[in-house]
């Protein structure tokens, strides 16, 4: 699903300095972090990398989602969290794909009703349509 430029709302500028084993920041100066590889590939892992910064993101904009969709149903999602899973491996072509576990705890509603909200959010998050039919997200109740 794409948006017209003309739809734009807001529009995040980050910039990275030496990829995976450098650094990254955006334009406004409320992200500067250190980036490095993970130790599983061989990295340092003092800083962050890029995953990590996808997770965060992902579980954030999911959480809103979420926050969207239950509104709408008058469900009550307080006292919820989102986590996100992202895993980075090798494809069989030879280079790297991601995947995602997204986990959600909704403590003020039934399993079905969490589910249902579950599947709700990710027709709304924006990473989830961004993401969907280009790698493997999946979703659970925790």
């Amino acid at each position: 699903m794409s948006i017209q430029s003309v739809d734009v709302v807001y529009t995040a500028v980050a910039t990275a300095e030496n990829g995976r084993d450098g650094r990254v920041a955006s334009d406004d100066g409320q992200l500067d972090v250190v980036v490095n590889p993970p130790k599983e590939m061989g990295g340092s892992g003092a800083g962050t990398n890029p995953e990590q910064l996808f997770a965060a993101g992902y579980s954030a904009c999911f959480q809103g989602a979420l926050g969207v969709v239950a509104r709408k149903e008058k469900a009550d999602i307080s006292g919820s969290t989102v986590t996100a899973k992202v895993g980075i491996g090798k494809t069989p072509e030879g280079g790297f794909g991601l995947k995602v576990e997204l986990s959600a705890s909704i403590p003020n509603v039934d399993a079905a009703t969490a589910k249902d909200l579950l599947e709700k959010a990710h027709q709304v998050c924006p990473y989830s349509n961004a993401t969907r039919g280009n790698i493997e997200v999946t979703l659970s109740v925790a």
